[in-house]
């Protein structure tokens, strides 16, 4: 007699009779095909997206590049004209410091010319006044007169 498992063995040869008869195997087929053929291009797809996203990172990476180097261009461009305004207000302020420095000696010396003039000039002065009382007390009349105006004269020629 037949057990329990050879029936169920003798169901399903009769189940897969039936679904032969009918096809079904076709319809199976043709959907795990479409199914095949779905995931292919799902696949391709995929495929494109990922060189496309490829493509734009490496752009997106030559353009970063790009700007970084422009970048450092902009601040190397920055330091050297930093550098260059630098030397500039350098070289300015040491010529503003030398001409200042010239104008203050030439203001020395003529105040050093003006002084010795000053100091010759009193000096003459106290010699003509010095002169001329000793000359008004030992020389009398109008011999007295001439040669202290001579005398002053003379000094003040040679003291101017």
């Amino acid at each position: 007699m037949l057990q329990a498992e050879d029936w169920v063995a003798v169901a399903f040869l009769i189940l897969m009779g039936i679904f032969a008869y009918f096809g079904v195997h076709r319809t199976l087929l043709k959907a795990l095909d479409n199914r095949s053929d779905r995931i292919k291009k799902e696949i391709d797809d995929a495929r494109r997206l990922k060189e496309e996203a490829a493509k734009l990172v490496a752009e997106y990476r030559a353009r970063r590049e790009s700007a970084e180097r422009e970048a450092q261009e902009i601040v190397a461009n920055a330091k050297a004209e930093a550098e260059r305004v630098a030397a500039e207000a350098k070289a300015k302020m040491e010529d503003f410091v030398a001409r200042r420095t010239k104008s203050a000696e030439s203001k020395i010396a003529m105040a050093e010319a003006q002084a010795l003039a000053d100091v010759r000039a009193a000096a003459a002065e106290a010699a003509v006044t010095a002169a001329g009382s000793i000359m008004s007390q030992t020389v009398k009349g109008s011999l007295n007169e001439n040669l202290i105006a001579q005398s002053i004269q003379d000094v003040r020629q040679k003291l101017n």
